[in-house]
């Protein structure tokens, strides 16, 4: 590939997991290995440095992952980066924000949406516009035609995590390996099953291992990994525990990186559901993992709001997985979700109860606003 088209990636703290997971899909297709790409992770940066970089190169892709929350600050990103008159730059936009609402995302001044998973999509356009071929009816982008009207391509089908490395090794840019993705539950505050679908995708043992022998190699002692719900790993529905796979996992990254090299799972970045705390599986985080806590998915301590936000547990789990993980002396941090939409005075109050009981029972309690997020059956419902 030619220097004349050139990827720049804003690259906060808050999205590395998703531009890491772009950059390591870039690594997987050579037709990319030389491909110039830009990392800045603060707004100045990208202020201060898009002129130099839009005259080194014919053409520039500017990609933002955002969640929905960033949108306001890359509007008015936006609008400063327009004011410099760079007519080479190509601005894209990805992530559950844009997914939620392209149209809404394009209005402010992108002028391209990856909607969904972004690793083929991303592919595909830069294949295109390293090709000068029109990219508007690739599947997955949301675009204006050039009578200015919206348009949304199909859908892409669900990616093969495996068809993707686990780590951008090449750029030497390590970070959380994702064990799972997609969600079967679709609870319904949350944008995971509307995004990735319900069926879970698992990364392979051999996928996830081969990238281990890089990091240990890199001298890299600890490792961390993003799932929805870590003990789904393995699991044919996502719902039943596999015992026999997610020990087989433990074991063989524990066998991969040695002993003295750490593994922290069930903890940041990911979470456990409470029903699938059970003494085998805490048994496996004492005997192969590193982390002291396990982050529980409560999310309410009210029946009726657990049952409308279609959690598929009960609050009697809840109170079982905290004490199943205080026995076994791991801290357990439990999420919980106030002001959820249709919860009355008498579910807070229920809810208030479970985690004053939690508390006392030595359970740390992580407290979470509700917000509306788009695509989710809460978005648009009224808060009581």
């Amino acid at each position: 590939m030619n220097q004349d088209t050139a990827l720049f990636l804003y690259y906060p703290n808050q999205n590395k997991f998703s531009i890491n997971a772009l950059i390591a899909a870039l690594e997987s297709d050579k037709n990319f290995d030389n491909l110039p790409l830009y990392l800045l992770e603060t707004e100045q940066e990208i202020t201060n440095q898009i002129e130099t970089i839009s005259n080194k190169h014919k053409k520039i892709i500017v990609g933002l992952s955002l969640c929905t929350t960033q949108l306001p600050a890359a509007e008015e990103l936006l609008k400063n980066l327009k004011k410099l008159s760079c007519a080479n730059i190509l601005y894209l936009a990805g992530g559950p924000g844009p997914t939620g609402e392209p149209e809404k995302t394009l209005k402010i001044g992108f002028d391209a949406v990856a909607v969904g998973e972004g690793e083929e999509t991303l592919l595909e356009l830069l294949e295109h516009i390293v090709e000068n071929k029109d990219y508007r009816n690739i599947h997955g982008i949301a675009c204006f035609n050039d009578k200015q009207v919206y348009q949304c391509s199909s859908k892409r089908q669900s990616v093969d995590i495996n068809k993707f490395p686990a780590q951008a090794a090449k750029n030497k840019i390590f970070g959380s390996i994702e064990l799972t993705r997609g969600c079967p539950f679709f609870c319904k505050f949350c944008q995971t099953p509307y995004i990735f679908g319900a069926k879970m995708r698992h990364r392979s043992i051999e996928n996830i291992c081969r990238y281990l022998e890089i990091m240990k190699e890199q001298n890299l002692r600890d490792v961390r990994f993003i799932a929805p719900s870590a003990f789904s790993y393995g699991s044919y529905d996502g719902k039943r525990v596999n015992l026999p796979e997610l020990k087989k996992l433990f074991e063989t990254i524990k066998k991969t990186i040695g002993p003295k090299n750490r593994i922290f799972i069930g903890s940041f970045p990911s979470e456990v559901r409470p029903e699938q705390i059970t003494r085998e599986t805490l048994q496996l985080v004492l005997d192969y993992a590193s982390n002291d806590n396990i982050i529980i998915g409560a999310q309410t301590g009210s029946m009726k709001m657990l049952d409308l936000c279609h959690r598929g547990h009960t609050v009697k789990d809840i109170y079982n997985a905290v004490e199943l993980t205080l026995n076994a002396g791991i801290k357990a941090n439990v999420d919980f979700i106030s002001g959820l939409p249709g919860e009355s005075a008498e579910d807070k109050k229920e809810s208030e109860k479970v985690q004053r009981d939690l508390v006392k029972m030595g359970a740390n309690i992580r407290p979470h606003t509700f917000m509306p997020l788009p695509q989710t059956p809460f978005y648009k419902q009224e808060v009581l």
